[in-house]
């Protein structure tokens, strides 16, 4: 069973962690990525976090790590519903903008 499937009684919370590596071969800067995991406290987080890792370092450390029980005045709470994960995201991005100016829908490289 994984640690965020294993609660062993303690209530689950989510975290987000920010894992980074070594640059993968022809890059200069480290290789970064945000991961969510639901697990009971922020070690067996970390373990869970680097599982998800995709970068190209073996061994990729934690630059941060948060749980996030609350976010903008709501709280966060979770339910247990079966299911893995959620879709993968769509890659996008999402030039600049001013805040008075109407948000478009982001662009896709694909």
């Amino acid at each position: 069973m994984a640690d965020s499937e294993d609660v062993g009684g303690a209530l689950p919370h989510l975290y987000a962690v920010y894992l980074g590596g070594d640059p993968a071969p022809g890059r200069l800067g480290e290789d970064h990525e945000v991961v969510f995991v639901v697990s009971t406290d922020p070690r067996s987080a970390r373990r869970a976090a680097r599982a998800k890792w995709s970068g190209a370092d073996p061994k990729p450390h934690i630059d941060m790590i948060q749980e996030l029980d609350a976010v903008d005045g709501f709280e966060v709470t979770l339910a247990l519903t079966g299911k893995r994960s959620a879709e993968p995201a769509v890659p996008g991005y999402e030039p600049a903008f001013d805040d008075d100016e109407p948000l478009s829908p982001p662009t896709t490289p694909f």
